[in-house]
């Protein structure tokens, strides 16, 4: 039994790719490697130059487009194999050249950054704010995400699916945003921006395993072994590397879930004080929303004069909350109209 033939496995009623396919689909190595060096570089360079300029713009579809051109899943998946298979020198240079990869986009994104007059931010770019605040549903999605790549990498029938695994497993815009915020000086959120690209690639090498598991591949490993009690020992330590992986990403992943739960129980409840004040005058709340540092701004708009500010803080604070963590920000607004201006006196 070779790797090359090993498994056509027809109890999952559909033919899967070989070893061999797999290993020249995913590894940087045999008579191509030059060749799939340069497509990875120059991919990965446009992908990240894509990704930045789509978060500075604010353009959900530029960031997507970036997506589908980013070849960082390439590496990823053959550290995922190389751990399977056993294949040390294969693993080893997947591992640097990911790591390599991540440290080119965030350098791409550092550079942009400084290119830049706008402070990039969670507070002024949705793109931004929608990568900086990772939650355990992210780490569920892209568990979810990674098996549909891994099957898409192991069945030949699936592998039109890989565009659409590309968009949904995002890699490049996370790092793009750690490169943009690093140079704002926003450190938390360039950690929570590289928290969900880990939470990503976690994902990914767990998936992976397991789907090669189930598919018959990792059996290889032990098959071909002389000592195949020490190789399932060598794999049970690579499968519980992986379980700690993902239990050390779940920490500060739920830690992030539970703030954004009590965010949101702080800001109605100062939403409700703030519109008992305004209720009868010309002032509505325009936005309300969590800062850095645990605090809160509401945002007023309206046309003065200013209501009782002293008489919400008071009911706020007699209700438990913070009030320090709290800031009012009302905005003067006027409205004029043709009809209403008068004439110049003659």
């Amino acid at each position: 039994m070779t790797a090359a033939s090993v498994p056509r496995d027809t109890r999952w009623g559909a033919r899967l790719n070989t070893v061999d396919y797999m290993r020249e689909a995913v590894f940087f190595a045999g008579e191509r490697s030059r060749a799939k060096h340069t497509r990875f570089w120059l991919l990965l360079i446009l992908a990240s130059i894509i990704a930045t300029a789509g978060v500075v713009a604010d353009s959900t579809a530029t960031v997507i487009g970036a997506m589908i051109v980013a070849p960082l899943m390439q590496p990823i998946q053959g550290t995922m194999l190389a751990t399977v298979l056993g294949d040390r020198a294969n693993l080893v240079r997947s591992v640097i050249i990911m790591i390599a990869g991540i440290a080119a986009v965030i350098a791409i994104g550092f550079v942009f950054g400084l290119m830049l007059v706008q402070d990039m931010s969670a507070a002024t770019n949705s793109q931004v704010a929608g990568r900086v605040s990772p939650k355990v549903v992210d780490l569920l999605a892209a568990l979810a995400t990674g098996v549909v790549g891994s099957i898409a990498l192991v069945r030949s029938d699936i592998s039109d699916t890989l565009p659409g695994v590309a968009i949904a497993i995002s890699l490049v815009p996370p790092l793009a945003v750690v490169g943009l915020t690093l140079e704002s000086g926003h450190w938390s959120q360039a950690a929570g921006a590289m928290l969900l690209f880990t939470t990503n690639v976690a994902a990914i090498l767990a998936t992976g395993s397991v789907v090669m598991a189930v598919y018959g591949y990792a059996r290889l490993r032990i098959e071909m072994a002389e000592d195949k009690e020490a190789e399932r020992r060598r794999r049970a330590r690579a499968y519980l590397t992986t379980i700690v992986l993902l239990l050390v990403v779940s920490v500060p992943l739920t830690y992030s879930s539970l703030k954004t739960l009590e965010d949101r129980a702080r800001m109605a409840r100062v939403t409700a004080f703030v519109e008992q004040v305004t209720e009868d005058s010309r002032w509505q709340i325009v936005t309300i929303e969590p800062r850095e540092a645990n605090r809160i701004l509401v945002q007023v708009k309206g046309e003065p004069p200013i209501p009782d500010v002293a008489a919400v803080f008071d009911a706020m604070e007699a209700d438990g909350l913070d009030t320090s963590l709290i800031d009012l920000e009302f905005i003067p607004a006027y409205t004029f109209d043709a009809d209403h201006l008068e004439a110049p006196a003659s």
